[in-house]
């Protein structure tokens, strides 16, 4: 069983860059904890800037970072990251085209038990809107860490969404861990014919298993791992609407403005099929733990098996 959350498996990759590279450097708001950031801040305090409990000031003096030349990485709570600071989101960082890499850390139900001002059900329409500005949600810590070791490699604003807690290693349950990463191509972690589920962040878990419930019913399902939002493999979900039957998505968000409702907005003008959004409501989430509210909207294997069911007996 996995013991390490996405969030340290960040921390590790860019102490060992930053270690190598000085230009790098952490902002975190008060967060370095809940972003598993406090060893980066212990062993490279002068690539380490504590803003405090001000997200508005953290993004605008990371983007005035770089375009000094430093290639800053702010991490803060996805709720707060994503609301607190759009404004400096959007004109700071995208409008000037700076290499500022926001890490929401705890994003979707991760803070289940504190209620809806700690959800994140809003950051990938409110990110994935504002022009420039690149959206992934990795699934597992292998993921994750692939994931920051290649937007190492480039100059562009992007804003990560990871959960809180350790997720199971999906890489090791579904597929060959050293299955080739590409920045902006989903993942197929198993192919079918009668059905595609696409499913993002710490939903891809779930749909995985998904996938494998079904195929003991006879159902041949196609799971895609779109750890890229924005910009969205619109190849591989065409793909998918040309070649099985219906399309199901999966997140661990609300229902407007997600991967959902860009999947939809795709294959509606290029290949229509029927597809239907698997999302937390449009409404005051209940509270409970993190597992206790996805179970609770069948956000999980057999919710989503028996969605995908339904939908193929329409």
């Amino acid at each position: 069983m996995n013991t390490i959350p996405n969030r340290q498996a960040i921390c590790d990759v860019l102490i060992d860059s930053a270690g190598k590279d000085r230009d790098i450097v952490v902002l975190c708001s008060d967060s370095r904890g809940s972003a598993s950031l406090s060893a980066f801040a212990e062993e490279l305090p002068g690539q380490f800037i504590e803003v405090g409990v001000a997200e508005q000031n953290l993004v605008s003096i990371a983007a005035g970072l770089a375009s000094c030349g430093k290639k800053p990485y702010v991490a803060s709570p996805a709720c707060f990251l994503s609301a607190r600071s759009i404004e400096q989101v959007k004109v700071d960082v995208a409008y000037s085209g700076v290499n500022v890499k926001l890490i929401g850390v705890s994003g979707g139900v991760s803070y289940g038990a504190l209620g809806m001002t700690h959800h994140s059900a809003q950051d990938i329409a409110m990110m994935g809107s504002i022009p420039g500005m690149r959206v992934y949600l990795p699934c597992d810590r292998f993921r994750t860490g692939a994931l920051i070791a290649a937007l190492l490699q480039d100059d562009k604003a992007a804003y990560i969404r990871v959960g809180r807690g350790p997720v199971a290693d999906v890489y090791s349950d579904h597929i060959d861990c050293a299955a080739p990463f590409a920045l902006d191509k989903s993942t197929m972690l198993r192919d079918g014919v009668d059905i595609t589920i696409i499913a993002c962040g710490e939903m891809v878990q779930a749909a995985g298993d998904a996938g494998a419930l079904l195929s003991q019913r006879g159902i041949s399902a196609r799971v895609l791992d779109m750890h890229c939002v924005k910009p969205i493999d619109s190849e591989a979900i065409i793909k998918a609407a040309r070649e099985t039957k219906a399309i199901i998505t999966v997140e661990e968000h609300g229902p407007i403005g997600g991967m959902g409702s860009m999947v939809c907005q795709l294959v509606c003008g290029t290949a229509p099929v029927s597809v239907k959004n698997m999302t937390l409501p449009d409404s005051p989430v209940v509270t409970g733990s993190q597992r206790e509210v996805l179970d609770h909207y069948r956000l999980n294997a057999v919710g989503i098996a028996d969605a995908a069911a339904e939908l193929l007996r329409l």
